[in-house]
């Protein structure tokens, strides 16, 4: 792969991708046909999936060199009520167990709903819960990485200052950088510059370390907002997304890790996102 510092991929499977072998397997064989080094597995409404088929997408992705990550289901909770913590734990705990299975070294979940209440309360009952998962996952021999995403409303659990809360933690826990989300997080495109994104990756790096620099999970992709936050997912060409900002800021402090897209045409903005990241690195010799 010709992109030192980053792999770059896709959040499930491109539209471009061919029908037969299909899959999991397929889209691994298919990005790497295409060039690209990561796969976020989407299993964000349940986690369907044998120990079998595990076993044949950890051997794709071994076979084509392509690194594996997992989007738990959009239901977990961390500030669900006492009767529904079970259920979303358990989401969060089977996207883990067979995401090992799979290969997959890191798990991506949205980290629930304030519902009205203080962040700093909210986080009083999050973060005991998650390392509660933690634990748990260490005691069964399992090293996946759980990844809080940073969310792209207000509303939402999630800001940059809860997920690297999380990580302070609990070990094991690091953040899921969604950049389009911390872009329309506040609801009028603010955090959109070099200087802006050199801030952002500052304060991580002063919260998890340097070495956290090398290992950064992203999201990344163009996004419409409304004061209230996120709307949808738009094509970078078609967003007010300052991409040569990002990758500069990304470049400059020799950052690395996984960038996968969640645009429309995921495939085509994550070549986009690969070129303008060798481009920034030529640049910087």
């Amino acid at each position: 792969m010709a992109n030192p510092g980053f792999r770059f991929g896709t959040v499930g499977a491109p539209a471009s991708m061919p029908p037969r072998p299909g899959g999991s397997v397929g889209a691994v064989q298919h990005l790497s046909g295409l060039g690209l080094g990561a796969l976020e597995l989407a299993w964000v409404q349940s986690v369907r999936v044998t120990e079998a088929t595990c076993a044949a997408i950890r051997e794709a992705a071994r076979a084509a060199d392509v690194q594996l990550s997992v989007h738990a289901p959009y239901y977990i909770n961390l500030n669900a009520t006492s009767e529904e913590w079970p259920k979303s734990r358990k989401r969060l705990m089977d996207a883990a167990h067979f995401g090992n299975l799979a290969g997959a070294t890191d798990i991506v979940f949205h980290p629930g709903s304030y519902f009205l209440r203080p962040a700093e309360e909210v986080l009083q009952t999050a973060i005991p819960r998650l390392k509660g998962c933690v634990e748990e996952l260490r005691r069964a021999g399992n090293p996946v990485r759980l990844r809080p995403e940073v969310m792209g409303k207000s509303a939402m659990l999630g800001s940059l200052e809860d997920v690297l809360s999380m990580a302070q933690e609990v070990e094991g826990v690091e953040p899921c950088l969604d950049f389009a989300h911390l872009h329309s997080r506040a609801g009028d495109g603010s955090m959109n510059s070099y200087e802006d994104w050199k801030r952002v990756l500052t304060r991580y790096r002063r919260a998890l370390g340097a070495a956290s620099l090398k290992r950064l999970h992203c999201h990344l992709s163009g996004i419409e907002y409304t004061p209230k936050g996120e709307r949808k997912h738009l094509m970078l060409a078609d967003s007010d997304f300052d991409l040569p900002g990002l990758i500069r800021a990304l470049a400059e402090l020799k950052c690395g890790g996984r960038i996968v897209c969640e645009s429309p045409v995921m495939d085509e903005d994550a070549h986009l996102i690969q070129k303008t990241w060798e481009r920034s690195v030529r640049r910087l010799g």
